[in-house]
C-alpha cells in the first residue's frame, strides 16, 4: 500500500537483502535497520548488567539469605515497585512528546548506573537494590521501545517489519553476553555499569535520530503544535494506514483515557493480553524450575554413578547449561530471521499468537508422562526459542492497532507488572508445591498443562479481537 505520505520506491539494495527474511518494500530498510539497532543497543547494555548483577546478589550476603532466595524473594519486590512506576511513568507520558519522554526515562536510568558504579566502588551494600533495579530496568526500558516502534509504523508495516526489527532483540542478548564475558578482564567487572550507561546514551542518539526523520517523513505537512513532536506520547490518536494519525471520536477518547492500569482493566483487548503475558510468564517460569530440578536430580546421579566425566555436580550444571542457553539463542535468532515474517504474514497474527501455546502445551504433556532430562531439554528449547522470536514480535504487534496513550501507558503496565506477576505467581506455586505438597517435577508439568489450556484460550479471543480492531482502524 503506497500513499501521499509513504510513497512507493523502488527496491535499494539493502531493500533486495532484506527481503530475504521478511516483505520489505522501497525505502523502508532504512527506518527498520535503525529500530533494530536501537533495541540491539537497549539489549546488548541489559546482558551487560546482568553479567554485574548475578555475583552482586549471589554474593550480596548482607540479609543473611543464599542468593537463590534474595532471587526468589526480589520478583516479589519488583511487582510491587512497578505499582508505582507504571502510574508514575504514565504521568510522564500524559506531559511529554515521545521523543523527551523516551529522552527523560533513558537518561535516568543512565544516571542510575553511573550512581551505583560509584557505590559499589566504595564498596556499599548495593545488592539488592540493584537486583531490583534492573529488573524494573529491563521491563520498562523494552516496553517503551516497542512503543516507539509501534508509534512509528502503522498496522501494516510493523506486521511486515516488527520481524526484522526483532532480529535486533535477538541478536542483542545473544552478543551482549559475549561482550560482557570479553570486557570484564580488561576493565574489571564494576567498569561494566558505566559501559552499559554509554550503550543507553547512544540508544538515545539513534532513537532521537529516528524520531526527527520520521516527522519530517509524515508529519511535515502538519503544523508542529498538531504533530508528534509536540503533543504529549499518550494522547487518544491512531495511526491510519497511510500513515497519518487520527483523533478519535469524543466517546471513543472517552472511554480509552485514564491512567495505565485503568486503561488495562476497562479495555477487554488490553487485559486479555495482559492475562496472556501472565499465563505466559507464570508456564514459563515454572518451566524453568522444572528444568532446574531435572538438571540437578541428574548431576547428582551422574557423579554418584561416576557417569559426569569427572566433572563436580556444579561443573555438570553449568556445562548443561553453557550449551542449552547457545543452543536456544541460536534457534531464536534462526527462527527470526527465516520463520517469523512468513507465519505473520501467511498465517496471520490470529494463528502467530497461538503457536507458543500449541508448543508448550505438547511440551509439557510429554514431561507429566517422561519427566526425564532429555525431553525436559528439548521441550524448554522449543518453548523459550519460541518465545524469544516469534511470541516477542508478535507480542508488539498485537499493541499495533492502539491508540498511542494505549501504546505508552497500558503498555507499560502489561509489559512490566503483568509479566512480574507471572513469575509471582509462579514462585507461590513452586513454594505450596514443594512445602506443603511434596510434588514432583511431573506433577508442575500436569499444573502447566492446565495453565496453557487456559492461556490458549485468552490466545484465541485475543486473535479474534485482533481482526476487529485491526479492521476498524482500516475502515477508519
Amino acid at each position: 500500500m503506497s500513499s501521499p505520505l509513504r510513497p512507493e520506491r523502488p527496491l535499494s539494495p539493502i531493500d533486495r537483502v532484506l527481503k530475504l527474511f521478511t516483505d520489505i518494500r522501497g525505502g523502508e530498510s532504512a527506518t527498520a535497520l535503525l529500530l533494530m539497532l536501537n533495541v540491539f543497543l537497549l539489549l546488548t547494555a541489559y546482558y551487560v548488567i546482568k553479567v554485574v548483577r548475578e555475583p552482586l546478589i549471589l554474593a550480596g550476603g548482607e540479609t543473611g539469605l543464599s542468593g537463590a532466595q534474595l532471587k526468589s524473594y526480589t520478583s516479589a519486590g519488583q511487582a510491587i515497585l512497578l505499582l508505582g512506576a507504571v502510574p508514575l511513568y504514565g504521568m510522564l507520558a500524559n506531559r511529554f512528546p515521545r521523543r523527551q519522554l523516551i529522552n527523560l526515562v533513558t537518561f535516568f536510568f543512565a544516571a542510575c548506573l553511573v550512581a551505583f558504579y560509584v557505590l559499589a566502588r566504595i564498596e556499599a551494600p548495593i545488592g539488592i537494590a540493584f537486583f531490583l533495579w534492573a529488573g524494573i530496568f529491563n521491563l520498562m526500558v523494552i516496553a517503551q521501545f516497542w512503543a516507539f516502534a509501534n508509534d512509528v509504523y502503522t498496522t501494516e508495516e510493523g506486521k511486515r517489519l516488527f520481524p526484522i526489527v526483532g532480529f535486533g532483540a535477538s541478536s542483542g542478548a545473544v552478543l551482549g553476553s559475549w561482550i560482557a564475558g570479553q570486557l570484564i578482564e580488561p576493565i574489571g567487572l564494576y567498569q561494566l555499569l558505566l559501559v552499559a550507561a554509554g550503550l543507553l546514551i547512544v540508544s538515545v542518539v539513534v532513537t532521537n535520530y529516528i524520531d526527527a526523520r520520521e516527522h519530517r517523513r509524515t508529519e511535515s505537512h502538519i503544523e508542529r503544535q498538531y504533530t508528534t513532536a509536540e503533543l504529549p506520547a499518550a494522547t487518544g490518536e491512531f495511526r491510519l494506514e497511510t500513515g497519518e494519525f487520527k483523533i478519535p471520536t469524543e466517546e471513543d477518547q472517552e472511554e480509552s483515557t485514564g491512567g495505565a492500569f485503568q486503561l488495562v482493566f476497562r479495555n477487554r483487548y488490553l487485559l486479555l493480553i495482559a492475562l496472556l503475558m501472565m499465563f505466559l510468564n507464570w508456564v514459563n517460569t515454572t518451566g524453568e524450575y522444572i528444568l532446574s530440578r531435572t538438571i540437578e536430580d541428574a548431576a547428582a546421579n551422574a557423579v554418584a554413578v561416576g557417569t559426569a566425566g569427572g566433572l563436580s555436580e556444579g561443573e555438570f550444571i553449568g556445562k548443561f547449561y553453557s550449551s542449552f542457553f547457545s543452543v536456544v539463542n541460536l534457534a531464536g535468532m534462526l527462527l527470526q530471521l527465516f520463520l517469523v515474517s512468513r507465519i505473520i504474514k501467511y498465517a496471520g497474527v490470529r494463528v502467530a499468537v497461538m503457536v507458543l501455546p500449541v508448543i508448550a502445551f505438547g511440551g509439557y504433556a510429554i514431561l507429566a508422562f517422561f519427566p526425564i532430562l532429555t525431553a525436559v531439554r528439548w521441550a524448554k528449547t522449543a518453548e523459550n526459542a519460541t518465545d524469544y522470536s516469534l511470541q516477542n514480535t508478535v507480542r508488539n504487534v498485537l499493541f499495533l492497532p492502539t491508540t498511542r496513550e494505549e501504546k505508552y501507558k497500558a503498555k507499560q503496565a502489561i509489559d512490566s507488572f503483568f509479566v512480574r506477576a507471572g513469575d509471582v505467581l509462579s514462585a507461590l506455586l513452586v513454594f505450596v508445591g514443594t512445602t506443603y505438597l511434596a510434588m514432583a517435577a511431573r506433577h508442575f508439568a500436569v499444573v502447566n498443562l492446565v495453565l496453557v489450556g487456559v492461556w490458549l484460550i485468552i490466545a484465541f479471543l485475543i486473535g479474534r479481537e485482533y481482526i476487529r480492531l485491526a479492521g476498524e482502524k482500516r475502515a477508519a
